[in-house]
């Protein structure tokens, strides 16, 4: 009797043994490649999530832009880091932000593949963002200089088509007379998915 025991317990030990070595089996065998695109792949319409930070303060919105062959266009940039940048003042600043209302940003770039053909590279060369910012009654010419260190990249896995960019505003100018000390303000669009 203890024979038949300990058969049945070794055979239920092999049996545990041959599932678990054949559930994982066709781990190691994920060749599938990744999907080649193409520059022109960039072209469409896209919405995530856009972190602005500044400083120790970051906010995040959800934001939409549109990719053309050599132009990225926000129809809502969010400004509030450049607006309470120039009004320290909290209720003017927010009183600034709803007459401004939205603001456009064009940033230009140039398109290449990668060399594996999976991925297409963004290099950015951001424009100046020329802004009229009410100010007490009155107009002020704010003008934000953006600067572009990492290049934004455009990949496709599955279904998924997603496009990552990153730009810094790093000199803000109020009636030609620069902010001085000025905390950058970067923008990361980390994860923004093709529609």
């Amino acid at each position: 009797m203890k024979n038949l025991k300990k058969i049945s317990g070794l055979l239920l030990l092999f049996s545990c043994l041959a599932i678990t070595f054949a559930s994982c089996d066709d781990d190691d065998d994920n060749n599938t490649p990744l999907p080649q695109v193409k520059v022109e792949d960039v072209i469409g319409n896209y919405s995530g999530k856009l972190l602005t930070t500044q400083g120790k303060t970051s906010n995040e919105v959800t934001a939409s832009f549109s990719a053309t062959k050599d132009i990225i266009t926000f129809t809502e940039l969010p400004v509030k880091e450049i607006v309470t940048s120039v009004i320290k003042d909290a209720t003017k600043a927010e009183a600034a932000l709803k007459e401004l209302g939205k603001v456009k940003y064009e940033l230009n770039y140039t398109a290449a593949l990668t060399s594996a053909k999976t991925a297409v590279e963004l290099t950015f060369a951001p424009k100046a963002l020329e802004i009229q910012l009410p100010v007490d009654g009155a107009k002020k010419k704010v003008v934000v200089t953006f600067t572009a260190k990492q290049k934004g990249v455009y990949t496709t896995a599955g279904k998924d088509k997603t496009l990552k960019l990153e730009f810094t505003a790093e000199k803000i100018s109020v009636d030609g007379t620069n902010l001085t000390p000025l905390d950058a303000i970067k923008y990361e669009a980390p994860l923004s998915k093709k529609q």
